[in-house]
């Protein structure tokens, strides 16, 4: 039965190319009159349109949208038809996001036709659905193909047909992994370029600012929300912005901002949104669904935007607007956040006719006309006193901060010890006037006095004597900070005969290592709090890239590997490629022994701690350094450099046993025999196959695809195939770094390996690694070639016998392999084998040698050649051109 059902399908799609092709080659063939081309486009039209109609449930109208995908696919192919028609399907296959399940299907065609899409057994004979398996690699190009408009469709028309089915995918609806696909296009693909995501673009207008308008509405949609009956009522709020549309903007933006880590555009969405978001987190009694749908996302995305932007103005801005409603102006805001009968949220209008102020207005003129106004009768606060409340809400945050971040308060002295000097000098000359604030002065000088390593030496004597001045003036004056003045005085005059071993002992810390020593422990916090989303995380990562560039002094190398270590083991792709592009950086400041080192022991896992994609990105990791390396001409020393090699060739050779990763297979095999066995008690039988139906093809494809992935991991301990065809990679890389560092015993090692792996590990399983070997070979060939080039003596070489060796079993790898890349890569290696033993006969370009000959081809090594000598008459006496070998 699945049987023919997959071969029911495969006709269909078989008629669906079949009907295209026929229909296209009717209406746009130039060899038909344009009389019956006209007819002729319109059922072409016709007949694509038909795959659109929304008949029976979504899911198959979606499969209708995968057929047309998969055929016009086909189709454009390079050679599959004309060009006169090619050029038509193109421009059919580019509209297909237009459909109101185009964007869903794009993805998933890109994600189930894509080669790095199925990498797990359990997962190689399931069709990808629901975002399952979606790699960087499909990610990519699905983004490429939504993000940019095609040349025949304006970035409005574009981005209005896609913008509604992007951000549905935001609500995670369709599974969380197509929320993280549908925030990569957004964010990276079309809010990340200038082109469509900066302010006033198309891209901006249908992604941003339909999140933004519903969470602070602005000024001119005041006047832009439609009336819902004939007959207003004046009596009720006017809303805005419902609770429903609230609740949807901030979760779509906070997927937004978490799914992916993209600091500089958190900055632009979170930043004109502060004051909002401050006020729905600090809602007061929230309830449900108000606090789960409302001010827990709102509050999320102000500790997100508080990591990304720690400025000083921020937290003055937040203290100065603590009873922010809505609105743009704080005295009279234009709309509110309000709450509803049933404790929801919304935005309502505040622009309501108020009676009082008209009438004292009115008041106020008609005084004014009638010249009875008198200055005392009706007091107006002038605009620029201080709102007494405000002040009280200030003085109440200082207090605040001051009891619950002391030690942060603690590490900027100098800046607090000139702060307290102002204001206990100018509280000193208006005494009695405002001892709330000097009070507060005097507390903030108290905590940095009594701080561990204070030193009276290191404070500008210039702020001390003011501080000191201000202190005697206090003391001797008769008010409630008199005593505390006193106390004061004594301490810091005495400070360094309290604490006499910090005054000797303690160095004084530079301005420079102060901030980085804060940016480093920011950077830590950032990355190791549980709660830290993707955009936090990254923004630690680059904090610590700065540290790395200026060579702070402050870093804790064998601490930074080791947290790079744990996030390169981190599920989110674009953390740990993060990770590894700092182990290249830290490499080329200085630290590349640490470095190197500790990949290289983390890729070899002796000990069997790490997982299999771990070591895989340990690899990677570790062969960047190594590019990054060579490209910066910082070689390896050579005792590091064998020690690598001499680690690389023990996880690439075949010897490679790892009981622990045995035991712990055996035990997943026997859970799985386990549950397989309760699933067919209940079903009384074989558990019935639930999936979508396979064709034959597929079903074979799966099934060579699963032993293929069986054989990778073994099944007798052995290293994993894939994991030695890495360390041939790197290793690859290293020869191509320095070959004479690696020296001739690894090298020579590494070739036998390469020729043994291509003679005596044949099967489909072990095709990346007879790739890796032929490889290899290339990059040993390309080091002596630069090596030549450059004249410099290795000490070593590829001998004649080593290169008949490895020639022959290229060749016969060439014409007998059952891997097509084995076999290309094996015949371009031989043809660059060929080309190499010539070349190297010629002399360097530049050398003495040629310079001596005139340039030019005049002689080869080990033959001599003159194609210069005349040519000679049958009666000239001449010798004749000869060539002649030379021992």
């Amino acid at each position: 039965m699945e049987q023919k059902a997959g071969e029911k399908e495969k006709s269909g799609r078989q008629r669906l190319i079949e009907s295209i092709t026929e229909a296209g080659s009717k209406a746009f063939n130039p060899a038909v009159p344009e009389s019956s081309r006209e007819q002729a486009t319109r059922d072409f039209d016709d007949l694509i349109q038909r795959q659109a109609q929304l008949a029976g449930p979504l899911r198959i109208f979606r499969t209708k949208t995968l057929n047309i995908l998969g055929a016009l696919n086909l189709l454009v192919r390079p050679g599959a038809v004309p060009p006169w028609l090619r050029s038509r399907l193109m421009e059919k296959l580019t509209l297909v996001p237009f459909r109101p399940d185009g964007v869903r299907a794009t993805l998933e065609f890109v994600f189930s036709v894509h080669p790095s899409g199925t990498v797990k057994v359990s997962e190689a004979a399931v069709p990808q659905k629901r975002g399952a398996n979606i790699t960087h690699e499909a990610l990519n190009i699905a983004s490429n193909l939504l993000s940019a408009p095609p040349a025949s469709v304006t970035p409005d028309t574009w981005y209005s047909a896609i913008s509604p089915q992007l951000l549905v995918l935001l609500d995670g609806g369709e599974g969380p992994e197509l929320v993280k696909a549908a925030s990569y296009i957004i964010g990276f693909g079309i809010l990340g370029r200038k082109a469509s995501g900066a302010p006033g673009t198309a891209g901006w207008r249908y992604f941003a600012e339909p999140m933004l308008k519903s969470i602070k509405p602005p000024i001119g949609f005041l006047d832009d929300v439609a009336v819902e009956d004939d007959i207003v009522d004046f009596s009720r709020e006017k809303v805005l912005v419902q609770h429903e549309d609230l609740a949807t903007a901030l979760r779509r933006l906070h997927s937004l901002a978490v799914s992916h880590p993209n600091p500089g555009l958190c900055k632009r969405l979170l930043s004109p949104l502060l004051l909002p978001l401050w006020a729905l987190a600090s809602w007061p009694s929230a309830q449900n669904p108000a606090a789960e749908n409302v001010c827990t996302p709102a509050l999320e995305l102000l500790k997100i935007f508080l990591k990304l932007t720690p400025s000083p103005d921020i937290i003055l801005l937040l203290a100065q607007n603590l009873g922010y409603i809505g609105g743009y102006d704080r005295n009279n805001p234009e709309w509110a956040y309000k709450p509803t009968r049933d404790d929801l949220i919304q935005v309502v209008d505040q622009r309501q006719p108020d009676i009082a102020t008209a009438f004292l207005e009115l008041l106020k003129r008609w005084l004014k006309s009638a010249r009875a106004f008198r200055a005392g009768d009706i007091q107006v606060k002038p605009e620029d006193e201080q709102d007494p409340v405000a002040q009280l809400i200030e003085i109440k945050t200082i207090q605040a901060m001051m009891e619950r971040f002391p030690d942060m308060l603690s590490t900027q002295p100098r800046h607090i010890l000139e702060l307290v000097s102002q204001i206990l000098s100018d509280s000193g000359e208006n005494m009695g006037s405002d001892d709330e604030v000097a009070g507060i002065a005097l507390s903030l000088l108290n905590r940095i006095v009594t701080a561990p390593g204070f030193q009276r030496s290191r404070v500008d004597p210039d702020t001390l004597a003011r501080i000191e001045t201000a202190l005697d003036v206090h003391s001797k004056a008769n008010t409630g900070l008199s005593q505390t003045a006193t106390n004061l005085r004594l301490l810091l005059l005495y400070r360094d005969e309290v604490d006499p071993t910090a005054a000797a002992t303690t160095t004084a810390p530079t301005d420079r290592q102060i901030e980085d020593r804060k940016t480093y422990n920011l950077a830590i916090s950032y990355i190791t709090a549980p709660d830290s989303p993707p955009p936090v995380r990254s923004e630690g990562l680059q904090l610590i890239s700065t540290l790395i560039t200026s060579h702070s002094p402050v870093l804790d190398i064998p601490g930074i590997l080791a947290l790079l270590a744990t996030l390169v083991a981190d599920a989110d792709e674009y953390i740990y490629l993060r990770a590894i592009s700092l182990y290249a950086q830290l490499a080329t400041h200085h630290h590349p022994r640490s470095v190197v080192r500790d990949l290289t022991d983390r890729f070899s896992d002796p000990k069997e701690t790490h997982s299999l994609d771990a070591r895989l990105r340990f690899g990677e990791a570790l062969l960047q350094v190594l590019q990054r390396l060579g490209s910066g001409g910082t070689p390896l020393s050579p005792d590091l450099a064998r020690e690598t090699g001499a680690a690389l060739l023990a996880v690439a050779g075949r010897r490679g046993h790892r009981p622990k990763t045995e035991a712990r297979r055996r035990r997943e095999a026997t859970a799985q025999e386990g549950r397989d066995r309760e699933a067919a008690e209940a079903w009384g039988g074989s558990v019935p196959d639930m999936s979508e139906p396979v064709t034959a093809e597929e079903r074979a494809r799966n099934e060579v695809l699963e032993r293929i992935v069986e054989g990778w991991e073994g099944t007798r301990g052995e290293e994993d195939v894939r994991v030695r065809a890495s360390a041939l990679a790197v290793l690859g890389a290293a020869v191509e770094v320095d070959v004479a560092a690696l020296g001739q015993g690894v090298v020579a090692a590494a070739v036998e390996l390469c020729v043994s792996v291509l003679q005596m590990e044949g099967g489909v399983e072990k095709g990346i690694l007879r790739r890796a070997a032929v490889l290899f070979v290339l990059s040993f060939v390309r080091a002596l070639e630069e090596a030549r080039r450059q004249g410099r003596e290795l000490g070593f070489g590829f001998g004649r016998q080593a290169q008949e060796d490895v020639m022959r079993t290229l060749r016969y790898v060439a014409e007998t392999d059952n891997d097509g890349l084995v076999v290309q890569h094996a015949r371009d290696v031989v043809e660059s084998l060929e080309a190499w033993q010539v070349v190297r006969l010629l002399p360097v370009e530049g050398s003495q040698q040629q310079q001596a000959l005139g340039g030019g081809l005049t002689k080869l090594a080990g033959l001599e050649v003159n194609p210069e000598m005349p040519a000679v008459s049958q009666g000239d006496v001449k010798p004749r051109p000869r060539i002649e070998e030379i021992e």
